[in-house]
């Protein structure tokens, strides 16, 4: 059996002419799709950052701290 080889030719056939412009919603849809990336990177860096440090972002001050008068825990009428 003889083998055939084929190849693959990028050259449009017959009186087509590729079109190299992007239409306005192609646009659109590719920038919007790299601020998605960018976004996502974004999300990414700051959800390592938690994982590495997850105490740098909270708070020091807890909840009872403004409240004067009272221990922490006690609820009964604080807000009345």
């Amino acid at each position: 059996m003889d083998r055939e080889i084929f190849t693959a030719t990028f050259v449009p056939s017959g009186n087509m002419t590729p079109n190299s412009s992007m239409t306005l919603e192609q646009k659109t849809t590719f920038a919007f799709v790299i601020l998605l990336f960018i976004f996502l990177g974004i999300l990414i860096v700051r959800c390592f950052q938690i994982l590495l440090d997850p105490y740098r972002s909270m708070p020091t001050s807890t909840w009872a701290d403004g409240l004067d008068g009272l221990e922490k825990g006690q609820f009964d009428y604080a807000f009345a």
